[in-house]
This record gives C-alpha cells, structure tokens and sequence, in this order.
C-alpha cells in the first residue's frame, strides 16, 4: 500500500447546534476537527491505508486536540507543524438541505514551514494537495509550490482539489483561478465540484470545462455532482458515474471522503499506470468512492462520519 501524504489544513469546525438555519441566527456551537487535506488523510487512514498529514496547527488546546485526533484515527502525523500562532477556525452552519454556511478565522495553518528533509519520503508516493486556504498566501503556499516540485522530482502521484470556499476569494476569484492552474497543469488527477471546474475553465457546461482542463495538463478529472454522482473524464472516458440514494443531513466531508476513498484505491495499485490504461477499473474505484462520499453525508461532522471498510462494503 502506497502512502499518501496530505498537503494542507487542519482547523477547528464549529458546527452550528441548530440546524436549518444561517450562521447569523447560530447561538450555540458544537467543535469538531475539519479541514479537507485532513479530512482526506483521515479517510485514507480509516479505510485502511497509509497516510500522512503536512500542516500546521498552533501550539494551543485546540491543536493538540486536532492532532490527537488525527492520530487516533490512525494518520501519521510525526510531519505536522506547530506555530505560536492561534489555531485556525472555521464556524459553520447546516441548512436544512444539508449545505453549509461558512466563516472562517484564519491562522496557524498558514505558517506552514518547507521542510526539504522529507522530500526523499515522496519517492514513487501520492501527494494529495487540498487548497482550500493554501493559495491565501503566507509561508503555506510558498511550501505547497516546493512539495509540488519535490513530488514530480521524485515520480509521485499527484492529486489536486482546490476546495473553493466563495467568502474566501470575494470579489477576488481571478486570483484562486491563476493559482490553481499551475496545480491543475502537473496534477494526474484533479477532483472538482462542478462549480470549481466551471469556475476555473471558464466554460458552461461539465463536457467543455473538463475539455479545458484537460488542455491545461490534468490527466484524470474528476466532477462531484452530489445525488447525480460524478462525471469521469480521461482522454477515452467521458461518463457520469451514479451515486447510492441517501438523506443528507450534513454533507461537510463528503468530497473529502470521496477523493480520500479514490486515493486509498489508487494506492492499493501496483501500478499507477493501471488508471490511465484501464477505464473500466477507474469506474468501479470512482463508484466506490462515490459511496464513501454518500455515507459521509448521513452524520454530523465530517471526520466522525467517515465510512471505514465493512461500512463502505455494505453500501
């Protein structure tokens, strides 16, 4: 089993008690771990497989609380970080359908530190990149375009998710669109809500966006597309794969959870090779992962909600 190395965030979530409403109305708060590298570290980790976490989380009770429960669940955490700096803090609320209402309070993850000793950890390796704060600037992103360099220079695998979060990028998304390409351009398989890759191609439809992406270099796309599944282009695929039905209640995780199952499946290969030459093995991995992200969206929470093995089985 490959490891995979998580590149990213790691924050305090706190989740909203009442449901169905907005942040503005929210008056009690529930705290959960979240961020989506370390979301899908701990998907990886649950499933089975190998995984690592590189981030950064302050040297407070709430970073050692998110680091204890990365390690619980089985993720090796020995290449996190800890900064002075508070913790970063996202405040979230669930509407009735299931969506979320985000504001974020950002800090340590941004310090993140290049540390050029664990390059040689990246041989023939999975590196997953989740953006959701690391194009913000600070040393974070000057570290996520080094661990990029180091995993083409040692053959890894690349991931790429850009997470967009809208109050993130306000009246700025030119900005998160140029520095995600580069990401796009180097990555063997980039997965995409349907508004990110609208979004970053610039198009109208999912057929013409995944064309402009694949343009840009990305090998393998992949475009959630909640209960309707998701659509799977490669240079011979263009397919949507169906989702299992379910009753959302929360779906914070859910793209975490589905790209962290394809990254467990990918790994288990003896070959990376196997998905760029073999459609029909692709499909089944991303009708898997599809069914990890369906669970994910039927508890609170979004590490807490992670299918493990048996329960990704049963589906």
């Amino acid at each position: 089993m490959t490891r995979v190395f998580c590149i990213g965030e790691l924050l305090i979530d706190f989740v909203a008690e009442n449901q169905g409403s907005n942040l503005s109305k929210a008056t009690n708060f529930t705290k959960k771990a979240g961020g989506a590298p370390a979301n899908v570290a701990c998907a990886i980790a649950k499933l089975g497989g190998k995984s690592s976490f590189i981030g950064c989380v302050g040297k407070d009770a709430f970073g050692s609380f998110l680091l204890d429960v990365l390690k619980n669940e089985g993720v090796d955490i020995s290449m996190a970080q800890r900064s002075k700096t508070f913790t970063t803090l996202a405040f979230v609320s669930i509407a009735e359908d299931g969506e979320r209402d985000f504001v974020f309070d950002r800090g340590a993850d941004e310090e993140l530190k290049y540390d050029p000793s664990i390059k040689s950890e990246f041989k023939k390796s999975i590196l997953h990149f989740g953006a959701a704060t690391a194009l913000l600037g600070g040393s974070l992103e000057k570290a996520y375009g080094h661990y990029l360099f180091d995993g083409l220079c040692n053959e890894s695998f690349i991931a790429f998710d850009p997470n967009y979060r809208s109050d993130l990028w306000t009246d700025d998304e030119a900005t998160f669109i140029k520095k995600c390409l580069p990401f796009v351009e180097k990555s063997h398989l980039c997965k995409f809500s349907l508004e990110e890759a609208l979004l970053l191609s610039g198009k109208e439809n999912v057929e013409e966006a995944c064309a402009f992406l694949h343009d840009i270099g990305a090998d393998i796309i992949t475009v959630t597309l909640g209960k309707d599944g998701t659509f799977v282009s490669t240079k011979t695929i263009k397919e949507t794969v169906p989702s299992i039905a379910i009753s959302p209640v929360d779906t914070t995780g859910a793209g975490d959870a589905f790209i962290g199952c394809l990254l467990f499946q990918i790994a288990a290969l003896s070959n990376f090779e196997t998905i760029f030459n073999d459609g029909a093995t692709l499909l089944k991995m991303v009708e898997k992962a599809n069914k990890a992200g369906a669970i994910t969206t039927t508890k609170f929470g979004a590490i807490v909600a992670l299918p493990d093995l048996n329960q990704l089985e049963e589906a």
